[in-house]
Order: C-alpha cells, then structure tokens, then sequence
C-alpha cells in the first residue's frame, strides 16, 4: 500500500474542496496517484474544482504582449522560486523585456536561444539564478495569430491570456480584453466543443454515468442523461458557450454577437501561476 502523507491529503483537499478524510480514502484508494484520486473523489459526488483550480506551479510573472498590429500575441510566465523575488520590480521588468523579445519567435526553445543583450535568454536566466539565489526558468510559452488579438494580465502578474477574434472591428480591443479577463477568471479547457479532447468527453460521460448509477438511475436511462451532463460541460468549460462574466443572461458568443454580428473569437491561450 502506498504511503499517503499529510502535505498530500492538504493538497487534494485544497484543489477539490472536498473533506480531509475523503481526501485520505480517496489517495489510499488510488494508490497515490493524485489524478486519480480527483477522479474517485468526482465519481463519489465530491465537490471537486479542480477543473477551475489553477495547477501548483512555481512563482513568477506571467505576462503577455501583442504587436503593434495586434495580430499577433505571446505569453510567457518567468518562473522564481518564492513571492518576494516575484513582486521585485527588477524581476518584473525582466519578464517584462523577455517578453518583448518573445513576440519574434515560435517555440520556447529558439526564444532561449534568442540574443538578449549580448547573451542567449538561456544564459541571462542562468546569470539571473546566481545573482537572485533561486532557480529562475521560463515557464509557459503560448502564441497567437489572428486578425485582432487582444491581451490581459491579472493583478499581481499571476494570469495572463491571449484572444484571437476574427475581424479588427470598431471596439475589437474592447471586446477581446473583455474575452481575455473572461478566459482568466473562468479557465475554460477549450475555445468550443470541437475543442475538447475526446479523452476528456470519454472522462465526463463516465462520471456521469458512475453518479447516475450511484443515484439509482436505471442503466438503459444512463446514456441519454449523461448527454445531458456533457452539454452542461460543454457550457460550463467552453470559453464561448460560458456565461459572459459582466452579463451572465448571454453567453459569450452571444456578447461578442451583440457587438458585431460577424464577429467570432477564434482562440485563446492562457497562462497560469500560482
């Protein structure tokens, strides 16, 4: 049997919300695996968030940054170690000038290879790691094009995110801020539901179906309910078919809808810390 410790009971407790002891029952049954602990604990009818919990990760600052044509985005998350070398104004101002230097490339490994004041990204963050005392890395890397992009960065650096709309209309820059604090707040596993892995719909429906059973549910009544679980996924975890957060009687396809009648969001990508 797995040994399960405390530190890892608190931290299923705190990204499901479910109780210490389910917490514990859950990891002994799982044998220690944490993801498949949520599972058990979701399955069981938990109250589980983790598909809003933001993943543990290092500190750092997550920031994003669009070109002057607002076509194109990029968001990278510049890791430390602790919260206090993460508020210092001069960490801020790097991640802030990597970020910059980002925009002109395509994949994390040519940005570290990239020039960055007369050394590669790779051997400033290494100078960074010496002169701080922490590890200092490059996180998240995520890119967008689109014929409007638009950005937003959370208070305290911890989220930042990228929209991609289809058009540069009158109000674009509004709407796709709007769509970007949208994507922060509400973490959404995908733009629609042709977005969602097909692993993750396999997932849902077998919950479903577990609840129901639990619930009594006869077994030839299971597949249509579940169904209808799936769309309410689809609307709770789709970033177009949410509630729009400032008006939640439309959802956010239709907010954009309401703005321009041909306007669509074509992607999004987000960053998280924390």
């Amino acid at each position: 049997m797995a040994k399960i410790t405390a530190a890892e009971v608190n931290k299923l407790r705190k990204t499901t919300g479910a109780g210490m002891m389910d917490c514990k029952n859950a990891l002994v049954e799982a044998e220690g695996d944490f993801e498949k602990a949520i599972e058990i604990l979701r399955k069981k009818g938990q109250k589980v968030a983790a598909k809003r919990a933001d993943r543990e990760s290092s500190e750092g600052a997550a920031i994003a940054k669009v070109n002057s044509e607002n076509t194109e985005g990029v968001i990278i998350s510049l890791n430390c170690e602790t919260d206090f070398v993460a508020k210092n104004d001069s960490f801020v101002t790097l991640a802030n000038e990597l970020a910059d230097l980002a925009l002109g490339y395509d994949s994390t490994e040519n940005f570290l290879s990239a020039d960055f004041k007369g050394m590669t990204v790779q051997e400033k963050l290494t100078e960074q790691t010496g002169v701080i005392g922490e590890k200092i890395e490059i996180g998240g890397f995520e890119k967008l094009s689109a014929p409007f992009v638009g950005s937003y960065i959370h208070a305290g650096n911890k989220i930042a995110t990228l929209v991609g709309l289809s058009a540069a209309v009158d109000s674009a820059d509004v709407v796709a801020k709007d769509i970007a604090m949208q994507a922060a707040a509400m973490n959404p596993v995908a733009l629609n539901e042709e977005g969602v892995d097909q692993s993750v719909i396999d997932k849902e429906i077998e919950i479903a179906k577990d609840q129901l059973r639990q619930e009594g549910k006869p077994e030839a009544m299971l597949d249509n309910i579940a169904k209808g679980k799936l769309k309410r996924f689809f609307k709770d975890n789709t970033l177009v078919n949410q509630d729009f957060i400032k008006n939640n009687k439309q959802s956010v396809a239709q907010y954009v809808k309401s703005v321009n009648a041909d306007l669509e969001v074509t992607g999004f990508r987000r960053v998280a810390l924390g």
